[in-house]
């Protein structure tokens, strides 16, 4: 017998071999499904059998975990649905457009409105129908044999450099596919989504965390499909879209190739914004750089600079970071906790007056965030803005007006800055750009901010949070934007980041979230850190930069 608490009530006791879901009590609302578990802080499924003593905490979509979860089993539950209605499609969940996913088909067979329509009636007629997706265990062997038989080479790519005994797959009906975490243990509770054509592709369009239980308006956003779509058709020319592709040529010797094209591909860009700068018939004096965290604004204010010198322009370099109040003024969050992503973090006041007298041509001191100590420090340095020259900010909050309310409109250009992987792990599994820069994020947080990966994960959420208040509602009041992903990094950081993530034990919250990205990290062969260019985005943070931070 196990000693089982559940959701924090008195420990009982259970057989070994007990199901979760055998264990399970009402949900809260009575009507909202648990669709998954933590079972010592590791995320599970439901039909997941209990063999260790165990605390089980049941979670429904409501919560980032099981939000996770419900996203994946619907993911699932589409790719079979296509798979029935039209099996010689070759079908890709490419990237997501706010709560949806974007899809397309590619050869073999057209989307149309008529099979979008079927497509739909089928994933309705499964719902209903209450299908169980069963999670099971095959041989190494079987798994190649039914990948094989099914066609599904993007899985076979993804085996190719692994060699586990046995391989977990989920089963519905007939219809399998790799297992890349939890699903729900049947379709019946899959009911809140939407499919809405969006050419030459369709959007899945599914809840929020905050309301699972409704799925809200689809809001287009073209820059950012544009940014995808331009990247996406990159990665098609060059054959590499997938994990699995990119192991190949990691293995075959061909990534160092494939390195250089893309770190061309960057400089290309930078140019190409640095001329959109200097071709502006209103003179710009500030250039503002904005982005979520671990996008790469500092590097790409640097490398900016460069092209900038090239076109005749004199580019001088500020960050907002370091017109962060500190501790003892930050904003506190809902949650007790300072908010280190609020707009108030930034001592707004002192910035607008500093950059109205710079842009005036009168001296500043310049000011400097330690990070050690929590404290905003003034230097004996002192900063002017000549005739001729421009100054480059860099910070999340670059697009809100509140940041450079004191400077004309006139004067400003402004640039968005995310890290857009067009990368999949495979045909029906997207990688998370959240995910790449969390990653990025941990290990430049060890490597420099003195910040343990427990740390970084349970900040995380706050992060996230912010960066939905203040940054991406001003996605679109960039003048231009940049794709900061590289598509080789996860190979990249996974040496640096894989023992960071073993530091987070199973008795602390953020195990899950750890070892969800261990496992997510299984699926990258390594590359070496020397074949990264000393002037590129991903030196910002796995170190050995030729650029001075």
């Amino acid at each position: 017998m196990l000693n089982i608490t559940i959701n924090g009530d008195a420990p009982a006791s259970a057989p070994d071999g007990t199901r979760v879901l055998d264990l399970a009590p009402p949900s809260p609302d009575g009507q909202t499904p648990w669709v998954a578990a933590l079972v010592n802080n590791d995320l599970v499924s439901l039909t997941y059998p209990l063999s260790v003593n165990s605390d089980i905490r049941y979670i429904t979509a409501a919560s980032p975990h099981g939000w996770r979860v419900y996203r994946w089993s619907v993911c699932y539950l589409l790719a079979k649905a296509v798979k029935d209605v039209a099996p010689q499609a070759a079908f890709t969940i490419e990237h997501a457009i706010g709560p949806g996913l974007y899809c397309t088909f590619n050869g073999g067979q057209a989307l149309t409105p008529p099979i979008l329509a079927d497509i739909r009636r089928r994933m309705l007629d499964l719902i209903g129908r209450d299908l169980p997706i069963e999670r099971r265990k095959v041989s190494f062997l079987d798994a190649v044999q039914i990948f094989e038989q099914c066609g599904m080479e993007e899985k076979l790519h993804l085996l190719q450099y692994r060699n586990p005994p046995r391989v977990v797959i989920h089963w519905c009906d007939g219809f399998c596919d790799l297992a890349h975490g939890p699903l729900t243990p049947s379709t019946g509770t899959l009911g809140h989504f939407d499919l809405i054509p969006y050419p030459p592709g369709f959007i899945i369009q599914l809840p929020t965390v905050d309301a699972p239980a409704t799925v809200p308006p689809f809001q287009d956003q073209p820059h950012l499909f544009q940014i995808f779509r331009e990247h996406k058709d990159w990665g098609r020319i060059l054959g590499v879209t997938t994990a699995g592709r990119l192991n190949r040529i990691t293995y075959t010797g061909e990534v160092e190739r494939f390195i250089h094209t893309a770190e061309a591909l960057h400089e290309k860009k930078l140019g190409r914004i640095a001329d959109q700068i200097t071709d502006r018939q209103s003179p710009i004096r500030i250039i503002l750089i904005a982005g979520p965290s671990s996008a790469g604004k500092t590097t790409f204010a640097k490398r900016l600079s460069t092209h900038l010198c090239v076109n005749g322009l004199q580019p001088v370099t500020i960050a907002t970071d370091d017109y962060f109040v500190g501790e003892a003024m930050n904003p506190i969050g809902e949650d007790g906790k300072p908010d280190y992503e609020h707009i108030e973090a930034v001592d707004i006041e002192a910035f607008n007056r500093d950059l109205r007298a710079l842009v005036e041509g009168r001296p500043v001191p310049v000011r400097r965030f330690s990070f050690e100590r929590h404290v905003p420090e003034i230097t004996k340095e002192i900063l002017t803005l000549a005739a001729g020259q421009v100054l480059i900010i860099e910070g999340i909050h670059g697009l809100n007006p509140r940041l450079t309310a004191m400077i004309p409109a006139s004067q400003k250009f402004r640039i968005y800055v995310n890290a857009l992987t067009q990368l999949n792990v495979d045909s029906h599994n997207r990688i998370s750009t959240t995910d790449n820069r969390l990653i990025r994020r941990m290990v430049r947080d060890h490597q420099f901010r003195g910040h343990s990966p427990l740390r970084t994960l349970s900040m995380w959420p706050m992060v996230r949070r912010g960066e939905e208040r203040w940054i991406f509602p001003f996605q679109q009041e960039a003048d231009a934007t940049f794709n900061s992903a590289l598509d080789y990094e996860l190979a990249v950081l996974k040496p640096f980041v894989e023992p960071l993530l073993m530091q987070v034990k199973p008795d602390q919250p953020e195990y899950a979230e750890s070892r969800r990205l261990s496992e997510f990290l299984l699926n990258f062969i390594p590359v070496q850190e020397d074949l990264v260019p000393r002037n590129s985005i991903l030196r910002e943070y796995i170190g050995g930069s030729m650029l001075h931070y």
